[in-house]
């Protein structure tokens, strides 16, 4: 009897280890890896402020004849210098297109791409409207003394900036980038400029010119910008971003002529006298939101493969 239970016993064991063997090996879950949403081509909207940073127009007057007296020397004086606008925050609005490239590398979630964008600018425009008076501002070709009073005035500002940028960003988590921006940067520029000027003879002389100029200069101005923002995705296809730019786009110049109109007794006496050229350096600041429209119809940010 002892001899037929540990037969069974045996047979047993043996049918339970060749069951145990026949049945499939259970293997752990391969880790989660990112779906790269965020490659493929994307266009949006975009909003937001703008302001320049740059507020000083440098003016240099030279006079057209000879010989010059102290007076001369002084009217074209006034109309040089550095001369101070007042600046104003301006809205910005336009689009932008896209294409992301979502790259994995070395562990790390890196996105690469390109963006241009193109938007219209109002508001943040630069005024000034200055007066000065002078009493005694040198004297003319008879020894007369002249007094002045003069009015500078005029404005800038862009109306269209647009620009072409790359950019390098990395994913904090599957749905939110954060990137740095730069590129070329080119916009429309407008400035006009007024001179005007009464220059009264003291004496009994009574030679008085009335003097003025103006210019309107439109230009195309092209530089360079950097920034950087953030963007989350937070639908498959739809996507919201905030973001900073630096723009400099140089200098703009120019330049206007300055007639003098004589009355009183120098009635008729009428000439060009002068010409001021002009420069100033256009940069400025943009801090915008944006919505972007993604054309990969990205899945879900996690697949977990088993």
């Amino acid at each position: 009897m002892k001899t037929i239970k540990a037969a069974a016993s045996v047979l047993l064991l043996s049918s339970a280890s060749a069951f145990a063997a026949d049945l499939p090996s259970i293997k752990s879950a391969p880790a989660p890896t990112p779906t790269p949403m965020w490659t493929g081509f994307y266009a949006g909207l975009n909003a937001g402020g703008t302001w320049e940073d740059n507020n000083t127009l440098h003016a240099s007057t030279a006079l057209l004849f000879t010989p010059q007296n102290t007076a001369d020397l002084y009217t074209a004086a006034a109309f040089s210098g550095p001369r101070y606008f007042s600046k104003s925050l301006g809205f910005i609005g336009g689009g932008q297109v896209g294409y992301n490239f979502q790259l994995p590398v070395y562990g790390l979630n890196f996105v690469t791409g390109m963006e241009a964008d193109f938007q219209g600018l109002t508001g943040a425009n630069e005024n000034i409207n200055r007066w000065y008076s002078t009493p005694y501002a040198g004297t003319g070709n008879l020894g007369n003394p002249f007094s002045i009073t003069h009015n500078i005035q005029g404005n800038g500002g862009l109306s269209w900036l647009g620009t072409v940028r790359g950019r390098l960003g990395y994913v904090i988590n599957p749905s939110l980038l954060i990137y740095g921006t730069g590129g070329l940067a080119y916009g429309g520029y407008n400035t006009n400029i007024e001179h005007m000027m009464n220059s009264v003879d003291t004496s009994s002389t009574s030679y008085n010119f009335l003097v003025s100029g103006a210019t309107n200069n439109s230009s195309t101005m092209v530089g360079w910008t950097a920034g950087g923002g953030a963007e989350w995705m937070f639908l498959p296809n739809l996507s919201v971003k905030a973001e900073y730019l630096y723009y400099d786009l140089g200098n703009t110049t120019g330049s206007l002529i300055n007639y003098a109109y004589g009355y009183a007794n120098a009635s008729g006496m009428n000439a060009m006298v002068s010409t001021t050229n002009y420069s100033q350096r256009i940069n400025g600041n943009i801090v915008r939101a944006g919505v972007n429209y993604h054309f990969n119809f990205a899945s879900a940010p996690v697949v977990a493969k088993f």
